[in-house]
């Protein structure tokens, strides 16, 4: 029997949007209330979606709510996350974790205590195109790799949202901001890191709001807003990532990995779908692996909603990662947005921060396992495949 999920929301700004419209797409949860600092944000939300609007703490205290759903600021993500765990209710945040690698810590350690289950974004890495990814790599088809670069790079966020500030503090940041989509994703693809090195640059030291009531107003950059780093994992593989709110613009592939026999072009980790390229001789052609018909890679975006994640043709099934962690509750598995996943990203991002700012290489401290396969359609044991029909029956709308 399908359970449907009763979620209270907390943080009511510019992604909430996103996880209403994931009540499309997902059969195991529903949104009935909301939740925010603002008081008037959280007043908007209920009535444009037509649900309760709450006080944090009256959210909390909510015996019908199971779960929330966590869209604050990054930097309220500890605290927020740490008083719903405390009320004994399930949490799923958006990433990261937190803004400090203790503070993550003792986030997957309080709800081991209270038996709860803590769920973190990103979600993308369960979508067509890393899947697709995995699959191959998985298969042998490349080999063994050995090296690859990831990049993402693009003027800032001030140019599409009205409160950027954030982005810019101390604890903000292109490797807080971005950092999680393609660690998550490497860490999908190679298992866990093992050590890092970096350099770090802050291109301007003020930046131009383009949109909202403060556009053409410039306020102040306090953290560095390009890093150049060099990840080593574990299995030996060597990875140069870049994460950059400096560069206007660029041609090279999101994400590139060389293997013993070949090398595969990894769609945007950021995004749900898009096709994936193998290449297995030197100079040869590259073999494209589309993704447009798979779980979770169709597209689903036709029109620009002027949301960065949301280009015209794309997939976006952002809240996935919810649903996920809701069948995993009712079945009683373990999830794949996983705590202790989502801790060995926080510990790569701290470590990967503390590296480029004082030019030290940093050990990572922690380990995990590669996240199970979900929803590739062939070429998976049979186990696997069967929890992934499972799922898609159970939860897909």
């Amino acid at each position: 029997m399908n359970k449907i999920f009763k979620v209270g929301l907390i943080g009511c700004g510019h992604i909430a949007e996103t996880y209403f419209r994931g009540q499309q797409y997902f059969n195991n949860f529903k949104i009935i209330a909301c939740a925010d600092i603002d008081q008037k944000a959280a007043d908007k939300c209920a009535k444009l979606y037509n649900i309760k609007s709450k006080t944090v703490s009256e959210i909390l205290k909510d015996n019908e709510i199971e779960v929330i759903l966590n869209l604050t600021i990054p930097q309220s993500h500890y605290s927020v996350s740490k008083k719903v765990l405390n009320s004994g209710k399930h949490v799923y945040s958006e990433k990261p974790l937190a803004t400090y690698f203790a503070k993550g810590k003792e986030l997957v350690s309080l709800a081991k205590k209270n038996k709860l289950y803590l769920g973190n974004a990103p979600d993308t890495f369960l979508g067509g195109g890393i899947q697709k990814a995995r699959e191959l790599i998985d298969s042998d088809l490349i080999g063994e790799i050995k090296l690859g670069n990831a990049i993402f790079a693009f003027p800032g966020v001030e140019s599409f949202h009205p409160k950027p500030e954030s982005w810019y503090k101390k604890e903000g940041g292109p490797v807080i901001d971005m950092g999680p989509y393609f660690f998550t994703t490497l860490v999908n693809l190679l298992g866990p890191a093992k050590q890092v090195q970096g350099r770090t640059l802050t291109a301007f030291k003020k930046r131009i709001y383009g949109v909202g009531p403060k556009k053409n107003k410039s306020f102040k950059v306090e953290t560095p807003t390009t890093y150049l780093a060099t990840i080593q994992f574990h299995s030996g593989a060597i990875i140069q990532v870049t994460l950059s709110f400096d560069v206007i613009n660029h041609q090279r592939n999101h994400m590139e990995l060389y293997g013993t026999k070949g090398s595969i072009i990894v769609p945007d980790p950021n995004m749900f779908g898009g096709s994936v390229f193998i290449s297995v001789t030197e100079g040869g052609k590259w073999g494209e692996h589309k993704t447009d018909k798979m779980h979770l890679g169709k597209i689903n975006i036709t029109s620009s909603s002027g949301r960065s994640n949301e280009a015209a043709t794309n997939a976006n099934y952002r809240s996935v990662g919810l649903s996920e962690m809701l069948y995993s509750i009712q079945k009683n598995k373990k999830h794949r947005c996983s705590g202790d996943l989502s801790l060995h990203v926080l510990d790569i991002i701290e470590s990967t921060m503390r590296a480029a700012t004082t030019g030290i290489p940093q050990k990572i401290k922690t380990k995990c396992d590669r996240p199970k396969k979900f929803l590739s359609l062939i070429h998976i044991s049979e186990p696997t495949r069967q929890e992934a029909i499972s799922y898609a029956v159970f939860c897909l709308k």
